[in-house]
C-alpha cells in the first residue's frame, strides 16, 4: 500500500518543471489558430455552416445553431483571436474558457460534421482551462497579471499524457474486431486505390499489405502510450508516432489530426528537452534553475478541480463502452459509435428515400431530399440511424397541417402528425446494398433518445 501511495504522489503531488506544459500551450495554440485560419479559407465555413438550410443537432443541443452569417463568421474570428492568445499567454484563463465555448459550440451545431480530432481539441482545451500554462514565458508574466511559477503539480503536466493515452487506447481497443484483423476492412479496400502512392503503390494492390496495416495499426494505437511513457523507449516511440502519423495523413485525408498528434505527443519528454525548446523560442537564457522554488512551493487547494477532472476523466472511460449495451452489430446501427475513437475502421454508403403518407388512404409521396439537405449532409444522414430518425421528425414537422393540390382537384389533408417512413439501403465494406430499417415504420412517431432502436434491421452477412 505504502507503495501505491508513494507512485501515486509521484504522478499527482510530486512538484516538477512547468517547462512542457508551457511548450504544450504554445504549440497547441499554434495548431488552433493554423488550422482554423485554414477552415475559413478554403471555405468550409461556407459549405458546412451557411449554405445548409437544416441542421442535425445533438440530442439536448436542438437549441444550438448558426444564427446568422454575422454571427458564425464572427464565431470562427474569435477562435483566431482566441488561439492566439493562448499561444501568447495573454489573458490566457479567459481566453482558454472562450475558445472552449466556442469552439464547441460550433462542433455542436451539426453531428453531420463530427471528427474524433474535433472532439480531442474540444476535451484538450476544457482541460487547458484548469493548467497554469501561462505562469511561465507568457504576457500575463510580463504584465504582472500573474506570477511567474517554474514548478507545478505533476498531474497538471500528466493530465496531458492521460487524455492522449485514452484517445490511443481506446483506439487501439476499436481495432480488436473481425473485420480489421480477420478481413482486413477497410484497409484492403482502400488500400487498393493508393497504387499510385510512389515506390510503394503497387504493393498496396496485394492483400498482404493490407493485413501489416490492419495489425500494425492495432499494435501501435495499443502499446504507444506505454513506449512514450517509457524513458528508455520513448525516442523509438516517438518515432514510430511521427512515421505513423505522416503516412497516415499522406494516404488518407483526416485534416489535421496527424499534425496535433505529433505536436502533442511531445509533452512525454523530459524537463530538459523542453527547456532547449523554450531556449531555442525565445533566444534568450532565461532559463535559471531555483531549485530553493521546490522547497518553497505550496500545494495548491484545487479539490473541486481535482474531483471535477476525475469525473470527467470517469465518463471518457465510459463512454466508449456504451456500444456494449445495444444488441446487433455496432458498425451496422452505429449505436454508441461516436465519442469512442473509432478512427478509419468503417467503410459504408447509403441511400435514403422518405415518404409522406396522407390519413386517409395512407396513399405516399416521395420527399426530395436535396431540398432540405446538403450533398454531404445526406451522404451522412443515409447511414446513421439517429440522423434517419431525426430527419424524419423535421419533415413530418415541415408538413405539419398542410394540404397537397392534385392535379385532379382532390385536396389533400396531411394532419397534425404526418407520417413518415423510409426505404433505406446501405453497404457496409462495399458488400453490397442490403436494407437497413423496417420502411414501414412511422418514423414521426418514434421518440429520439438512447433507448436501441428496434426498427433497424439486423445485419445479415
Amino acid at each position: 500500500m505504502m507503495e501505491i501511495n508513494k507512485w501515486v504522489n509521484h504522478l499527482t503531488k510530486n512538484f516538477v518543471s512547468i517547462y512542457p506544459l508551457v511548450v504544450f500551450r504554445i504549440f497547441f495554440g499554434i495548431i488552433l489558430f493554423t488550422s482554423t485560419l485554414r477552415f475559413i479559407l478554403k471555405g468550409w465555413v461556407y459549405d458546412l455552416y451557411l449554405k445548409p438550410t437544416y441542421f442535425f443537432t445533438y440530442k439536448g443541443f436542438d437549441w444550438i445553431s448558426p444564427v446568422g452569417e454575422n454571427f458564425i463568421y464572427g464565431a470562427f474570428a474569435l477562435l483566431l483571436i482566441f488561439s492566439l492568445l493562448i499561444t501568447l499567454g495573454l489573458f490566457y484563463r479567459v481566453s482558454a474558457v472562450m475558445f472552449f465555448l466556442v469552439f464547441t459550440y460550433i462542433e455542436l451545431i451539426d453531428k453531420t460534421n463530427y471528427l474524433n480530432h474535433y472532439y480531442f481539441i474540444s476535451l484538450m482545451s476544457f482541460i487547458m482551462i484548469f493548467l497554469p500554462a501561462n505562469k511561465f514565458l507568457s504576457i500575463d508574466n510580463l504584465l504582472g497579471i500573474i506570477k511567474e511559477k517554474r514548478f507545478i503539480e505533476a498531474w497538471k503536466i500528466n493530465i496531458i499524457k492521460l487524455q492522449v493515452g485514452v484517445v490511443y487506447f481506446y483506439a487501439g481497443i476499436a481495432k480488436l474486431n473481425y473485420h480489421w484483423l480477420v478481413e482486413a476492412q477497410p484497409l484492403s479496400n482502400w488500400l487498393k486505390h493508393q497504387s499510385d502512392f510512389p515506390i510503394f503503390g503497387n504493393l498496396f494492390l496485394n492483400d498482404y499489405t493490407a493485413y501489416i496495416f490492419s495489425w500494425s495499426g492495432a499494435l501501435f494505437d495499443l502499446l504507444i502510450f506505454f513506449i512514450l511513457i517509457n524513458k528508455r523507449y520513448r525516442i523509438y516511440g516517438y518515432v514510430l508516432v511521427v512515421v505513423f502519423h505522416i503516412l497516415t495523413s499522406i494516404m488518407f485525408p483526416i485534416g489535421v489530426f496527424p499534425l496535433v498528434m505529433i505536436f502533442t505527443t511531445l509533452i512525454f519528454f523530459s524537463d530538459e528537452f523542453h527547456e532547449k525548446l523554450l531556449y531555442f523560442i525565445n533566444k534568450n537564457k532565461f532559463l535559471k534553475k531555483y531549485q530553493s522554488e521546490i522547497i518553497n512551493s505550496k500545494k495548491e487547494k484545487n479539490l473541486l478541480i481535482k474531483l471535477l477532472l476525475t469525473a470527467f476523466f470517469i465518463l471518457q472511460l465510459i463512454l466508449p463502452l456504451r456500444f456494449l449495451l445495444y444488441p446487433g452489430k455496432l458498425f451496422w446501427t452505429e449505436q454508441g459509435y461516436r465519442f469512442s475513437w473509432r478512427v478509419m475502421l468503417i467503410e459504408k454508403a447509403g441511400y435514403a428515400q422518405f415518404f409522406i403518407h396522407e390519413p386517409r388512404m395512407n396513399r405516399k409521396m416521395l420527399i426530395e431530399n436535396q431540398n432540405y439537405l446538403t450533398p454531404q449532409q445526406e451522404k451522412m444522414m443515409a447511414t446513421q440511424p439517429d440522423m434517419i430518425l431525426q430527419f424524419a421528425h423535421f419533415l413530418s414537422s415541415e408538413f405539419k397541417d398542410s394540404t397537397i393540390n392534385e392535379s385532379n382537384g382532390e385536396i389533400i389533408y396531411l394532419g397534425e402528425n404526418p407520417k413518415i417512413t423510409a426505404k433505406v439501403k446501405v453497404s457496409l465494406f462495399n458488400k453490397g446494398s442490403k436494407d437497413f430499417i423496417n420502411s414501414n415504420v412511422n418514423l414521426s412517431n418514434i421518440k429520439r433518445g438512447l433507448k436501441h432502436k428496434e426498427w433497424i434491421l439486423k445485419y445479415e452477412d
